[in-house]
C-alpha cells in the first residue's frame, strides 16, 4: 500500500502509461508502438508495485533518452 503512491507519480509523468485502480486491483498499461503491455497486482502488494515502478523507470520499459 506505500508504494501505490509512488507508482501514480512514475504513471502521472509518462504520455505512454495509463495506470487504473479498480476493484483492488493496480493495472498500468504502456502503449506500444508494436506490442502493448501491462502489468497487474493487488493494490497492496508493495512488492510487486515495486518491481513495476523498477520496470517503468530502468528496465525494458523505461523512456528511451533522447
Amino acid at each position: 500500500m506505500k508504494q501505490i503512491g509512488n507508482l501514480a507519480i512514475v504513471c502521472a509523468r509518462r504520455k505512454d502509461v495509463t495506470l487504473r485502480i479498480e476493484r483492488g486491483r493496480v493495472m498500468v498499461l504502456l502503449d506500444g508502438t508494436y506490442a502493448p503491455t501491462a502489468f497487474s497486482a493487488d493494490w497492496d502488494d508493495d512488492e510487486t508495485i515495486l518491481s513495476v515502478i523498477n520496470e517503468l523507470n530502468f528496465g525494458q520499459c523505461a523512456p528511451k533518452s533522447q
